[in-house]
């Protein structure tokens, strides 16, 4: 057994956004990535998606998701099951600030972006 003591370090991922990476491949993950989000009023993840499930979870705030062509509003104790290959994004739909966690079935953060200019990988281990 091990135990990690998670990054609490907050990364500038985009302007109004900051995140923890908490679990990954770099801390010896094998499956799972798991990361918090803080966003600004009105801002969150541009459309995207994953080769991978993943689980969105709304700690404060609110938040409105979009999967594919469906919009939700996302309350605090809620998640949302994102499908392997669904564009998807969100939205800090509040008047403070959105605390959402992230977990993926994959230890890398990979994503592909509709914006070619967002970084796709994250997180991955040195490879030397």
């Amino acid at each position: 057994m091990r135990v990690i003591e998670p990054n609490v370090e907050l990364e500038k991922w985009r302007e109004g956004v900051l995140t923890s990476m908490r679990i990954s491949a770099v801390v010896g993950s094998h499956q799972l990535c798991i990361f918090e989000q803080l966003c600004q009023p009105g801002l969150g993840a541009p459309m995207h998606s994953h080769t991978v499930e993943e689980i969105l979870e709304v700690i404060e705030g609110q938040a409105e998701v979009r999967i594919e062509d469906e919009v939700m509003s996302v309350l605090p104790n809620q998640s949302v099951i994102v499908p392997a290959g669904s564009r998807h994004g969100f939205t800090n739909s509040g008047a403070r600030t959105l605390k959402v966690r992230a977990t993926l079935a994959s230890p890398v953060f990979e994503a592909s972006y509709d914006d070619s200019g967002e970084l796709k990988r994250r997180y991955s281990p040195d490879v030397s």
